[in-house]
């Protein structure tokens, strides 16, 4: 028997146990009938239509098929999806933009939510029998054929990190360290101060503010650059295009300073 012989001749019975109970006792069964009767017509309708196979197959039972699908995104939202699983998004990310939107905590205390096995997943980690490296003056060459002054940047340098978010004295220790070790100190987008002319190789970094290279109306001085970049420990130029990696929360620092600090995207040339 196929199961829309089954739901057919179950409807069918019900609904003459119910006539016959009416037309026995009372009528008042009959208003019992509101319910199974229109199933039954209904029934009977997708026995004979050639629309949807599925409700041919399996007459009103079918529609559970239909209402299931209908939630299925709620199902796997809420049941069976992880953290990690969405796409393009995943309710991970989304979390934290709804959380930023209402300046609310946003950080997950007890280590990683991902699974750093997983495919994609990249670390540095020590090895028990390292390698001899014989050259340990690790650096990579800036600037092609066409630049007039190609660098050899060291592959380990100073990040950047402005004199007015510093100090004199913190300025002046890494520009030497960067001397001695023959690596770049970057500049920081505070411009070059007279503590980083200690010794060492400078990228300059030029942020949104032009500080270093700006008129007094707070444009960019094209003159000024030049003179700057004509100074020979000036080896590379950073340009800050944006504040990228502290949305919200870049560096808070004494009204007296006036240097603001974080990084940001940047893109890096040499000299020419």
């Amino acid at each position: 028997m196929t199961v829309r012989k089954l739901i057919l001749g179950t409807m069918t019975v019900i609904n003459l146990i119910i006539i016959s109970f009416g037309l026995i006792f009372t009528p008042q069964w009959f208003w019992l009938l509101v319910i199974p009767m229109p199933l039954l017509f209904v029934a009977l309708y997708h026995s004979f239509q050639h629309k949807h196979a599925i409700l041919r197959n399996y007459p009103l039972v079918g529609y559970f098929r239909y209402f299931f699908e209908s939630i299925r995104p709620e199902l796997r939202q809420y049941f069976w999806e992880s953290d990690t699983d969405g796409r393009p998004f995943n309710r991970r990310q989304r979390s934290i933009v709804y959380q930023r939107a209402k300046n609310e905590r946003e950080t997950v205390a007890f280590g990683m939510q991902t699974d750093p096995q997983t495919v994609g997943n990249e670390w540095a980690a020590h090895s028990v029998f390292p390698c001899h490296i014989e050259n340990h003056d690790l650096r990579t060459t800036v600037g092609n054929a066409a630049c007039k002054h190609p660098y050899s940047l060291s592959l380990f340098n100073i990040s950047a990190m402005s004199y007015g978010a510093l100090s004199k004295t913190a300025i002046t220790a890494l520009n030497k360290g960067a001397q001695l070790q023959n690596f770049a100190h970057n500049t920081g987008e505070g411009g070059i101060s007279d503590y980083h002319n200690s010794g060492g190789d400078l990228i300059w970094q030029v942020g949104t503010g032009y500080f270093g290279c700006r008129t007094h109306d707070g444009k960019f001085d094209a003159e000024l650059f030049r003179e700057k970049t004509s100074r020979p420990n000036i080896k590379m130029i950073e340009l800050k295009i944006s504040q990228g990696a502290k949305p919200g929360h870049g560096g808070i620092l004494p009204a007296a300073k006036k240097h603001p600090r974080g990084s940001g995207n940047s893109t890096r040339h040499p000299r020419n």
